[in-house]
């Protein structure tokens, strides 16, 4: 039925999918994203790239996601592929038994033996408390939210997630993050493993323990990108002060959320992953393994990454820190660019210049804007 809607009414209506609460109609950002014909992903195009037995052409999708995002009748379906939660290789059959496995592991993850420290237990429960307060602030202009069901759902993943991430716990922000999934996946246990793997890219973000805060090596790794390809740009940050771009901070750490609207924001993910993609992905994710041979590719798999990640993969640089997101604000840099050099007088002022930018940033161009820079900072870095 969506992939007729689709063809039908190739510029249709994405509010209805996730519908705004009348009173905040006023508040929120304007939705940019159409769903096009013939350049998004439909569900018609989606099931056709499977063969009979279930491998997925994830090239083709991945096509497809680069040139007009996913159709949300399909979204949560085509995000547990780019996040790795599966192997485009892998059968119906195997995907399900790994989907049947996973929510069994998770029902029973509550049932934990006594083994377990009471330091543990008291840091847990205070999170707890962080999470309550959070989760009714979290995207509260959608009717989704409304229901108390659904931000139940919203708490329980972050819980247990809080409970199995040792390290790092539960910090604020991450419901930003994962809010998307309880919107797209009914099933409480499919939203979590998706939340998982996307916190295995950004969980470093939320470090804030160490002296030093995650997004700080990504914001090093922005102000090196800046000092290349916009050397005059960089100086007039440096003597505002700005040098350390921590006012990027909020961007880099829940992904440019509050900056999109709810729909932009899934279309600037999916473009993101779809450009980021790496074929080992999965099988790297399942042995946990965080040494960088995972992606290295042979020539086939090559074809089945995403255009930026095939650029890192050919020029051999690191993952974590020249992540997209960092070109994403590089991008959004360059675009205020003559903004900031004559208006900018503090960083007060360099806050507001890019505060114009909620609801008025095009995905799409953003993430080609983001690929340039890519392309002209790998080019004078060799130099």
């Amino acid at each position: 039925m969506s992939g007729i809607l689709f063809h039908k009414y190739g510029g249709e209506d994405l509010d209805s999918y996730y519908p705004i609460r009348p009173e905040c109609q006023a508040d929120v950002p304007k939705v940019r994203f159409k769903a096009r014909a013939g350049k998004t992903l439909s569900a018609r195009r989606w099931h056709a790239a499977f063969s009979e037995d279930g491998h997925l052409d994830i090239a083709k999708v991945l096509r497809r996601i680069q040139r007009g995002g996913i159709h949300p009748s399909i979204k949560g379906l085509v995000w547990e592929f780019l996040l790795g939660c599966y192997d485009p290789n892998s059968t119906f059959e195997e995907r399900n038994q790994i989907r049947q496995q996973r929510r069994d592991s998770l029902d029973q993850g509550w049932h934990v033996d006594g083994a377990i420290s009471d330091k543990k237990v008291l840091q847990w429960m205070l999170g707890l408390h962080q999470i309550g307060l959070d989760v009714v602030r979290t995207d509260r202009s959608l009717v989704f939210y409304e229901s108390e069901t659904n931000q139940a759902k919203l708490w329980d993943v972050l819980a247990i997630y809080s409970w199995v991430d040792n390290d790092i716990g539960y910090v604020q922000g991450m419901n930003d993050i994962c809010s998307p999934m309880i919107v797209l996946l009914e099933n409480e246990a499919d939203a979590f493993w998706c939340f998982e793997h996307t916190m295995r890219r950004l969980r470093e973000n939320f470090r804030t323990n160490t002296g030093m805060i995650g997004v700080q090596s990504q914001l090093s790794t922005l102000s090196q990108i800046i000092r290349t390809i916009d050397p005059k740009l960089h100086q007039h940050l440096e003597d505002l002060d700005g040098g350390e771009y921590l006012f990027a901070f909020r961007m880099l750490m829940v992904l440019f959320r509050r900056e999109f609207s709810f729909v932009d924001a899934l279309y600037l993910w999916e473009l993101m992953w779809a450009m980021e993609y790496n074929p080992n992905i999965f099988s790297l994710y399942e042995s946990n393994s965080s040494t960088s041979d995972g992606r290295q590719v042979n020539d086939k798999q090559l074809k089945q990454c995403g255009k930026f990640e095939r650029k890192n993969v050919k020029t051999g640089l690191p993952d974590k820190t020249s992540a997209l997101s960092v070109f994403l604000v590089a991008s959004v840099l360059e675009t205020k660019n003559k903004k900031l050099l004559r208006e900018a007088k503090g960083l007060d002022d360099v806050v507001k210049i890019l505060a114009d930018i909620t609801g008025n940033l095009d995905a799409k161009k953003a993430c080609n804007e983001a690929l340039k820079i890519q392309k002209k900072y790998l080019s004078k870095s060799k130099k």
